[in-house]
């Protein structure tokens, strides 16, 4: 049976809701660690990247019991009802760090929320990823869906990554999460009742360790999330620099188109504003690319021209023209774009291939999975960003800027265009020679 439109943008808004947090744990929480409570910036990237590890443990467990829910409203509609609850108490509290702690106590208060955020935001993501394969088996249709998604993600960045930190400036990180929480919950619980009619699968009997094994046979699945994750990395290294970007070196000269808005919005803000824009207007481009093209022909070229674009943007830093930036920064969403949404079109494609040939919908345990590697290289990418400024003499403060040498900005800039350009080159390489061939032999055989 077809979804219908509000089905399908339905089943969107929800990562509407999602990304914010993922902003915020991606772009936010280092940086407000290292300018505003005054902790190291080696302490704080591995501070950072133990939470996600962390996170990363609930990940298979909440996949094999999202899996075996029984439910009148679907096996993962209460995950995602009471996940979406849990995530904003986390982001709130963690941003809410009680005055006279100490760096000891800021960091016992700062861990202890993100740990409870980012098990909210495991209870929501997985089971709303194992929707793509659940409610629909047409391929096409997925990619539309896709798209709905990541236009909606995208005005998720908008106010993760524009409004938080706006309205932070003026009234503090807390209020301002306070502030998007309504819109998270109201985003996850709207697509709930859009899709509460969609089609949905029994639940499942297999055992945790069966389930599993289903899912690491499937070869070119686990090659597309290793190599998805590797994209992450990437990308998370320019998020988690983004900030530090911001502040050292896109300095406003005050005499260009966008000066105002810069004022206004601060320049982090207007990066992500243009970042946004580009990405939204590139999303129908991306579905027609896959129709006409093929998925993973369109993701290779997205990631191409991804890697050139920062290749110019490396070369244009650093800038005191906010607006040329900026359009760089639009054509980096809309290159983005296909790294937003076209991996989550393919993945649920096969997980078809293993509940066909077993009957096992386990779509809850393969979406742990690739989760998993996206969530290992957004731990990785704080603690390698900050292990590379340590090493090129990075200075904290409290004060929310310092004076830093040229050797440590050189690093930042090197870190956030042209490592990001070598990862993404091995990652575009990879799936043309090992995924693609692999993938066609395997759909091949489903087909038949």
């Amino acid at each position: 049976m077809a979804l219908s439109l509000g089905q399908k943008a339905g089943w969107g808004l929800a990562d509407m809701g999602i990304v914010v947090f993922v902003v915020v744990k991606q772009l936010l929480i280092l940086n407000y660690l290292t300018a505003y409570l005054g902790v190291p910036v080696g302490i704080a990237g591995f501070v950072t990247t133990g939470v996600l590890v962390f996170d990363m443990i609930t990940d298979p467990l909440i996949g094999y019991f999202s899996d075996r829910t029984i439910s009148r409203h679907g096996r993962r509609a209460p995950w995602m009802f009471f996940g979406a609850l849990v995530m904003c108490a986390g982001m709130v509290g963690l941003f809410a760090v009680p005055a006279g702690y100490g760096m000891a106590g800021n960091l016992i208060w700062v861990i202890a929320f993100f740990g409870l955020a980012t098990i909210g935001f495991t209870m929501v993501a997985i089971p709303y990823s194992a929707q793509a394969g659940e409610i629909t088996q047409d391929r096409r249709e997925r990619s539309t869906m896709t798209g709905w998604r990541m236009g909606f993600a995208s005005l998720g960045i908008l106010i993760g990554g524009a409004m938080i930190p706006a309205f932070a400036g003026s009234l503090g990180y807390a209020m301002a999460a306070l502030i998007v929480c309504p819109l998270i919950v109201g985003a996850i619980w709207l697509s709930l009742f859009a899709t509460r009619n969609a089609p949905r699968a029994e639940a499942s009997g297999e055992s945790l360790g069966g389930m599993f094994a289903l899912v690491f046979s499937n070869k070119p699945f686990i090659v597309l999330a290793l190599l998805y994750g590797l994209m992450t990395l990437a990308i998370a290294l320019i998020t988690a620099g983004l900030p530090f970007a911001a502040t050292y070196l896109i300095v406003d000269s005050g005499d260009t188109m966008l000066s105002g808005a810069a004022g206004a919005l601060s320049t982090l803000s207007l990066m992500f504003a243009a970042f946004v824009l580009g990405s939204i207007l590139s999303q129908a481009i991306w579905v027609l690319l896959s129709h006409r093209i093929g998925k993973v022909n369109a993701l290779l070229v997205g990631l191409g021209l991804y890697a050139v674009l920062l290749y110019f943007l490396n070369a244009s830093l650093p800038s005191v023209n906010v607006t040329a930036i900026a359009g760089l920064f639009v054509l980096a969403g809309m290159t983005n774009g296909s790294y937003q949404q076209i991996p989550w079109a393919i993945y649920p494609d096969l997980m078809d291939v293993t509940r066909a040939r077993t009957g096992a919908a386990i779509e809850g345990a393969f979406s742990a999975i690739w989760l998993f590697g996206q969530k290992l290289a957004n731990a990785i990418a704080p603690a390698l960003l900050g292990l590379i400024l340590a090493a090129a003499g990075w200075q904290e403060t409290t004060e929310g800027q310092a004076i830093q040498t040229p050797e440590a900005l050189g690093q930042l800039q090197w870190a956030i265009t042209l490592l990001p350009v070598l990862i993404l080159l091995v990652s575009l390489a990879a799936l043309a020679l090992v995924y693609l061939p692999m993938q066609r032999r395997v759909l091949a055989q489903f087909a038949t």
